[in-house]
């Protein structure tokens, strides 16, 4: 497996697309309300991150994939198709995931919204999945192992009950959107490849309320679901290990890391 260590030129260029995608999401946040739908939420993206940050919408054509952004929404778990039919309604939770491209480098990134009155049983599962993001990045540091951040997001997962989606997983990132290494969310301890200096790749933790098994739609080829119908929840941030530890990449000007 080979993995490409970042140039300071190159953190350089992906600190850039990292913070831009940050701005999209943070953009966005407004509009996602109830009645408004995800084909919209995927206009007002494509319009911003063309037209106000000069950059590409990466998914956009991506082995054919339609649209500038994903929208999943309640049972989807990720790639989801973005379309004018798909209405927001009170209680629905949705993960809007981002990625762009600035002067030929990805930053990629996806937050959950909470949609109107939502349940506790749902607000639960997304905050549980955030916190495993977190417990993923605080993982994250020279000498640490790919199974040390699957097995720390996997114990904090089932401590509370929750699945752990296997089939999809975080990747490398930089020039190439998906590149080696795979970040798993589950794994051991001390097993993988171990972590250095100047490796970029995403953490994005996909939990389900109930199995962890997952179907993909056939139809349309991209739309991932839960099989028994319950409720999925995803986060994701790109980061670059550094010399002590990490840097997020993508950090929202509220996040502190």
């Amino acid at each position: 497996m080979s993995v490409s260590i970042k140039t300071p030129e190159e953190l350089d260029k992906m600190r850039v697309a990292g913070k831009l995608a940050s701005q999209v999401l943070e953009m966005i946040e407004p509009h996602v309300q109830t009645g408004i739908s995800t084909g919209e939420l995927d206009r007002i993206c494509h319009e911003y991150i063309v037209n106000e940050l000069d950059a590409v919408p990466a998914p956009l054509n991506y082995n054919g994939f339609p649209k500038s952004i994903c929208t999943s929404v309640n049972e989807v778990v990720c790639h989801g198709i973005p379309n004018d039919r798909k209405v927001l309604k009170s209680g629905d939770i949705v993960n809007i995931d981002i990625t762009v491209i600035k002067d030929g480098y990805h930053g990629d990134t996806s937050k959950m919204f909470l949609i109107g009155k939502t349940a506790p049983h749902a607000e639960r599962l997304v905050k549980v999945t955030q916190e495993c993001l977190y417990r993923g990045i605080e993982t994250v540091k020279p000498g640490a192992t790919l199974g040390d951040i699957g097995h720390v997001i996997q114990q904090h997962a089932e401590k509370n009950y929750y699945s752990v989606v296997r089939e999809y997983c975080g990747h490398g990132i930089g020039a190439i959107f998906h590149e080696e290494p795979q970040v798993l969310h589950y794994g051991r301890k001390g097993a993988g490849m171990t972590l250095e200096k100047g490796m970029t790749f995403t953490i994005e933790p996909m939990l389900n309320a109930g199995r962890r098994h997952v179907k993909l739609n056939k139809k349309d080829g991209w739309t991932v679901t839960t099989r028994d119908g319950r409720l999925s929840a995803q986060w994701e941030h790109t980061l670059a290990v550094t010399e002590s530890g990490c840097e997020v990449l993508t950090a929202r000007s509220y996040e502190s890391f």
